[in-house]
């Protein structure tokens, strides 16, 4: 240990002469450097790191950013890449379309085909003359497989790669002869020569349609693989002659039905055949007769042949207006039938002749009236078999005084229920065959003709229809009743029309709907019809 220096220093001896005495430093080596550092060494570690950190925070900050960096550079180096530089991402798209060309894979639905890797290589750069090559390559390959694919018999894989190269704008000088090829041994494969043979035999024989191996089917299945041969047009137009003739027959025979769909089937395998026109023309000759036809069988009271003729009309124009209207025409016959048979109490007569009605128009108003008055002439039925002869007569008696006094009042139709009309058919449902209630009838009946052709000159339609219903229950439904029907159907439709001019579609629609029920073929009837339609749709 060193020696502690002395508190107060010596002083030199004072040198001979009178010189400046300095005083002394003492003994250097008695000093102690180490003591305060030793003192300090432990509480002063951490002040010694926050100086060091002080002193190198910039050096620190710039290495953990510099770390970052390379670690987001590890994750994202391809999207940046990418980004950054694009030729990066075309660079890897051709090299995968390259694999893939070499491969074999030309087109694929995921995408990872050649032809798909080098059409977005195109999207990001268009002008790049190596991935239009690429596609080019492509094509060129799709050609080889079609070729190969070709002599193997693969032909579905042939035609998907022809249509791959058509797709890439090969030159059409390169894939039409391969496409040619194709169809030859398509030929080849499925026997058209054998299928050709056997279709000329089978037309020879008059199998020319109906069946997979008639003539037809036949020539039309061979001109599917080989559309320009000459021996299957040939045979297919002779054998659709043949069909246009034998449907021009069926129609002179007045087999409407057959005739159409002679012809129809002419028109599906080739519009354009030159005999098609002629038997066109014929067909809508004979179509319309029909419909004349048919209106006069209603008109002459023969609803089972109007009802042939409407329905062949249908199967043939499912549209036609006017065959619709006729049906509800005959259902109206019959419901009419049905009323008479049950007003004399011949329920089951009445109940067939309704049920023809409902086969036919089962919706038609004029068949729920005659089920209305079938039930009620069946109820006052029972009540008349529950009363006495005397009290029968009485009745009987009763209501044909109230009818005679009241077409004295000149109540024919009205009020309801008290009219001489309502009183008549009550009698009528009691006694149908009586002398007295016949008389009745035949009385009322000139009055009904006079009350009609009164309410008719007045323009008060309604009335009028009332007055024809008087007349065709105590008429029946001849020819003087259809003939009344169908003057008051014409003053229908124009009321109708004019209805119709003047905007107001409900009573356009009611009037079209009193004349339908009045005569079902009335001219002017189906174009009021076309015309109220049109104004409802254009309504909504």
């Amino acid at each position: 240990m060193n020696p502690r220096p002395p508190a107060t220093p010596e002083l030199a001896p004072v040198h001979p002469g009178g010189a400046r005495i300095e005083p002394a430093a003492g003994d250097w080596t008695a000093l102690d450097f180490d003591a305060p550092r030793r003192a300090s060494d432990t509480p002063a570690a951490p002040s010694a790191l926050r100086l060091w950190l002080s002193r190198h925070w910039l050096r620190i900050a710039l290495g953990l950013a510099a770390a970052g960096v390379v670690a987001a550079l590890a994750v994202w180096r391809q999207p940046l890449s990418e980004w950054v530089w694009p030729e990066t991402r075309l660079q890897r798209l051709r090299e995968q379309a390259g694999q893939a060309l070499s491969e074999g894979r030309l087109s694929s639905p995921d995408g990872r085909g050649a032809r798909e890797l080098y059409e977005a290589a195109l999207a990001l750069d268009p002008d790049r003359s190596d991935a239009r090559a690429g596609l080019a390559r492509t094509g060129e390959v799709a050609l080889q497989q079609a070729r190969q694919a070709i002599d193997g018999s693969h032909f579905e894989f042939a035609r998907q790669r022809i249509d791959l190269a058509r797709d890439l704008a090969v030159p059409r000088a390169r894939v039409e002869p391969l496409a040619q090829l194709l169809r030859q041994r398509q030929a080849v494969h499925a026997g058209l020569d054998r299928m050709i043979v056997a279709a000329a035999a089978a037309r020879e024989q008059g199998r020319l349609d109906g069946a997979p191996d008639a003539a037809l089917p036949l020539y039309l299945r061979v001109l599917e693989l080989q559309p320009q041969r000459n021996d299957a047009l040939e045979g297919r137009d002779d054998t659709l002659a043949d069909l246009l003739q034998q449907a021009r027959q069926a129609l002179e025979r007045g087999e409407l039905v057959r005739g159409a769909q002679g012809i129809a089937r002419v028109q599906e395998a080739d519009p354009g055949h030159a005999d098609l026109p002629d038997s066109l023309t014929l067909l809508e000759s004979r179509l319309e007769r029909r419909r004349a036809e048919a209106a006069q069988a209603l008109r002459r009271n023969k609803p089972d042949a109007a009802l042939a003729g409407y329905r062949d009309l249908l199967a043939v124009r499912p549209d036609d207006g006017a065959a619709r209207e006729g049906l509800l025409a005959v259902a109206s016959v019959h419901a009419e039938r049905s009323e008479r048979l049950a007003a004399d109490f011949r329920f089951a007569d009445a109940e067939q002749e309704l049920a023809l009605a409902r086969e036919v128009a089962p919706t038609a108003p004029a068949v729920t009236l005659a089920r209305q008055h079938l039930d009620r002439a069946r109820e006052s039925r029972k009540r008349f078999d529950q009363e006495t002869p005397l009290r029968r007569r009485q009745s009987l008696q009763r209501l044909l005084t109230e009818a005679a006094a009241a077409e004295q009042r000149g109540d024919l139709l009205t009020p309801p229920g008290d009219s001489a009309y309502d009183k008549l058919r009550a009698a009528q449902a009691i006694a149908p065959a009586d002398p007295a209630v016949r008389a009745a009838a035949a009385r009322l009946l000139p009055a009904a003709k006079r009350c009609f052709e009164r309410e008719l000159g007045g323009n008060r339609l309604s009335r009028a229809g009332e007055c024809l219903d008087a007349r065709r229950a105590l008429e029946g439904g001849g020819g003087a009743v259809r003939e009344a029907s169908a003057r008051l159907a014409q003053r229908w439709i124009g009321v109708g029309s004019e209805r119709l001019g003047a905007g107001e579609l409900h009573a356009a629609r009611a009037a079209l709907q009193a004349a339908r029920s009045l005569d079902g073929n009335a001219p002017g009837l189906a174009e009021l019809a076309a015309r109220v339609q049109a104004a409802g749709a254009a309504s909504n």
